[in-house]
């Protein structure tokens, strides 16, 4: 006969995937934040998070190939394809509640994963965070860069603020980042917004006031995405507010997910 494996061993398992190796579930976990990183950033980003937020909120960093532990595996370079085999990969995890965070392209691929979700019948989001990204259904006024030769595709690096200009200036380091930064940008500017109903969950976005590339307007229209409720905060910061003002958006997450635990304890039956 098989042995049944222990709570403590399935939890390990499920933690041993390489798309979720940063995760720390723990006996008190109610709900599932599952956080996908901006192009070209990896799973660490989120490693910390779970000091600030709720102890009933269990964090799953995504990490995605060609970076960090996944460093040898090839990027995606089609969001299509990385939607299916995350959506596959993720399935276990989603026995409990569960929502999305995603910053700039993670925006993007938490929303086109929630709608594959939808379209297989498979367990959704019951909140979508949205962070440093325009609403799909907003087209960008910025020309494609991913096809450039190094030296100008890093030249653009550079204007969106987001790569150190150590790393930069770093010849062997750009060697082992610049594939998947490459391989990022690909996905996003050849992502075609197909229209469909908005989701059924609630969504919530942030900006940065100082984003020179997504504005007030662009984030606000994730609105249009959600038949529930919509809030919209902007912060301090550019585009990578999510570090320069980490500490006010883990409020308000923390706020937010403490609102979704309070819903998940009135919906049980007494």
């Amino acid at each position: 006969m098989k042995r049944v494996r222990t709570r403590s061993e399935m939890m390990m398992a499920a933690n041993s995937d390489p798309w979720t190796g940063y995760a720390r579930p723990n006996q008190q976990t109610r709900l599932r934040l599952f956080c996908f990183p901006y192009a070209g950033g990896s799973a660490s980003i989120f490693r910390t998070w779970s000091e600030r937020l709720p102890a009933e909120v269990a964090i799953y960093p995504i990490q995605l190939p060609g970076r960090e532990t996944r460093l040898l595996e090839a990027p995606y370079t089609r969001l299509e394809p990385l939607i299916q085999t995350l959506a596959q990969a993720l399935l276990p995890h989603f026995s409990l509640p569960f929502a999305f965070f995603g910053h700039s392209m993670g925006a993007l691929i938490s929303f086109e994963l929630a709608r594959y979700l939808r379209a297989h019948q498979a367990p959704g989001p019951i909140q979508l965070f949205a962070s440093g990204r325009r609403a799909p259904q907003v087209p960008t006024a910025d020309p494609p860069i991913y096809h450039l030769p190094d030296a100008e595709f890093m030249e653009e690096l550079r204007r969106y603020n987001g790569t150190p200009d150590g790393v930069l200036e770093n010849a062997e380091l750009m060697q082992v980042v610049l594939p998947a930064l490459r391989a990022d940008f690909t996905m996003l500017e050849t992502y075609v917004y197909r229209p469909g109903e908005p989701l059924a969950c609630a969504i919530s976005a942030f900006g940065g006031l100082e984003d020179r590339r997504v504005s007030q307007d662009a984030v606000a229209a994730w609105s249009e995405q959600t038949r529930s409720t919509f809030r919209l905060r902007m912060l301090d910061g550019d585009h990578f507010f999510l570090h320069s003002a980490r500490e006010l958006l883990l409020q308000y997450l923390a706020e937010d997910l403490t609102q979704l635990l309070d819903t998940l304890t009135e919906s049980q039956p007494a």
